[in-house]
């Protein structure tokens, strides 16, 4: 997968959650819109600070996060 450099992660937005471009839009926000039915041309009147690779490296984001596996540490 390419790197996504849209997508950031910083403790002092939106509590670290992943976010586009240091905007306070989550990855969160956009991948429930277009689960709601909003098309990208809607995404992007209603936020019209985002640019369609926004929306492309959310997708790609959420789709990494969820075939990720999270272990848990080892108990000592």
């Amino acid at each position: 997968m390419k790197q996504l450099t849209r997508i950031t992660l910083d403790p002092q937005v939106m509590g670290g959650k992943p976010c586009i471009r240091g905007l306070r839009v989550t990855v969160g926000t956009i991948i429930g819109l277009m689960a709601s039915g909003y098309s990208p041309a809607d995404i992007l009147k209603a936020y019209p600070y985002l640019e369609a690779e926004d929306l492309r490296e959310a997708l790609a984001y959420a789709a990494w996060r969820v075939e990720e596996t999270e272990l848990p540490l080892a108990q000592m």
